[in-house]
């Protein structure tokens, strides 16, 4: 710890600060006439740790012969504790036989007079007769507004009522501008360099959002901070009355809490709020000029609805096309025709549908069609195969496009042994007792899309005959599959050889039924 004597031009106390210290956000100390520290609030902890003194004990005589100087000097300490730098106002009060000591931190402000030229805003060096010493690299612009440069004077009406401020303790800033801009001035004295720091902030934006807002046709309100609308544009009165918001009421809390916080963080963030049948961003602005916030609406319900139809758009249009397929689409891509060297493809047909149909009402038919391939579907997105169609009551499924995948046979076949047990589990399929032919091969395809109006993404070659043919001369409830599907996933999987079956196009083929998978 060490302690650095500074002068400044009129050192005070400000006389609020002698009432509720436990308040206080600075720290605050109290140290009896025989050098006892008698409180400490709890921001002054950085301090008290630093100098190992507590409440109730002795200080130690450095720190009693700085603290007597102080308070019979007016003279503030700088006290340097780690990387923070603190200045302590002592202002002795004989008649309560203490001293009360006004702790504040200082950090970012000596870092800022040390090196100014690290400031993102302007910093001006003023001498005590005007001249202006250095400018720092962000000074340019505030320089031009000022019509001055280093080594000449500031203009007799500025560097008035700089030095005005600084005399009379008004910590105001001043304003000056020119055609391109505003920035607030504040001056402040560094008397161990003889010199004055003028500090530049560009306020050219917030200048602009205070003016004509009666003239906007977007709607504005303004807020103060207990949430009461102060102000409103003609153009707000639809959105106001849609939430309930009057001048001079209170907004709602969940409505003004969330702009009261946005506003606070300085944050570019929209709060939507919805009024009768319109929605509304609402971008909260604070002014701290002049004590509110301004509340920025737009009325979005067009671009939402817009939003919304394009989501269901694209949720129709993945219905009926693989994603990958869809994106191409969209892109503006026309033809889309692709030839994949080895895919699985899936047959799967519900086992005499067509006569338990007969005896079930038209309504009850598709519902108990759509319950079993809804099942279906969601069985063949968790594997990340893509479902082509569903022709009546068949079900065509595919593994190794639009996105080629190594394990597509493997995915198929457990697609396959998964489809029974979770139809089953539907009552209405159990109940009517359905059942399932199901055929796997695997081997290349052409893949497209046809049709213009109403397109379809489909499958075409050798392959999609054989699959199919798996299908049809297959077992009720059993999965067939080809000699090629059999090699491919032998030993994981366990198959039963079914022997030669005549295939259509194709004459005997071995097949087998898959069994299940190897434990």
């Amino acid at each position: 710890m060490r302690f650095l004597a500074r002068r400044t031009a009129e050192p005070r106390a400000d006389g609020a600060v002698e009432h509720f210290p436990g308040r206080n956000p600075h720290p605050v100390m109290r140290i009896g006439s025989d050098g006892r520290l008698l409180y400490a609030n709890e921001a002054s902890e950085p301090i008290l740790a630093a100098t190992g003194i507590a409440v109730g004990e002795q200080l130690s005589r450095e720190w009693s012969a700085s603290v007597t100087a102080a308070a019979a000097s007016g003279q503030p300490i700088e006290l340097a504790v780690g990387p923070r730098t603190f200045e302590l106002l002592v202002v002795d009060l004989p008649e309560l036989g203490f001293a009360n000591v006004y702790g504040t931190d200082v950090t970012a402000a000596r870092l800022v007079d040390r090196f100014p030229n690290l400031n993102p805003h302007p910093v001006l060096r003023v001498a005590e007769d005007g001249e202006v010493r250095y400018a720092n690299a962000a000074s340019g612009e505030l320089l031009d507004a000022l019509a001055v440069r280093v080594g000449q004077r500031l203009p007799a009406s500025v560097r008035d009522e700089l030095f005005a401020r600084l005399d009379s303790g008004n910590r105001e800033p001043i304003e000056v501008s020119n055609a391109d801009g505003t920035w607030a001035l504040t001056p402040v004295r560094l008397p161990e360099l003889g010199l004055i720091n003028v500090y530049g902030t560009d306020i050219t934006a917030q200048k602009a959002i205070v003016k004509f807002p009666d003239q906007n046709p977007h709607p504005v309100f303004r807020l103060d901070w207990e949430c009461r609308i102060v102000y409103a544009n003609p153009a707000s009165g639809a959105l106001l009355a849609g939430i309930s918001g009057a001048v001079g009421e209170r907004l709602a809390d969940e409505i003004a809490a969330p702009l009261i916080d946005a506003a606070r963080e300085g944050a570019r963030r929209s709060v939507t709020v919805t009024s009768a049948t319109r929605q509304y961003e609402l971008l909260a602005v604070d002014v701290p000029e002049y004590g509110f916030i301004n509340v920025y609406g737009t009325d979005v319900t067009a671009a939402r609805m817009l939003e919304a139809a394009h989501r269901e758009n694209v949720r129709l249009l993945l219905n009926v096309l693989p994603e990958p397929i869809a994106d191409r689409l969209r892109s503006g891509e026309s033809l889309i025709a692709d030839r994949f060297d080895d895919v699985t493809l899936l047959f799967a047909d519900i086992v005499d549908f067509t006569a338990l149909s007969s005896d079930m009402q038209p309504d009850e038919l598709v519902s108990v069609l759509n319950e079993v391939f809804s099942a279906f579907d969601g069985v063949v997105e968790s594997a990340g195969l893509e479902k082509v169609k569903t022709i009546g009551d068949a079900y065509m499924v595919v593994g190794g496009l639009p996105v080629e995948m190594p394990d597509h046979a493997a995915r198929v076949a457990r697609v396959a042994l998964a489809l029974d047990e979770r139809v089953m589990s539907i009552p209405a399929a159990h109940r009517l007792g359905l059942r399932f032919r199901v055929g796997i091969h695997s081997g290349p395809v052409v893949a497209g899309v046809i049709g213009t109006r109403k397109f379809g993404y489909d499958v075409w070659g050798d392959t999609v005959n054989v699959a199919s043919r798996m299908e049809s001369t297959g077992v009720p409830g059993r999965i067939q599959v080809t000699a090629t599907v059999e090699e491919r996933l032998r030993p994981r999987f366990r198959f039963e050889p079914r022997g030669f079956v005549d295939v259509k196009g194709k004459g005997p083929m071995p097949t087998f039924f898959l069994l299940g998978e190897t434990r």
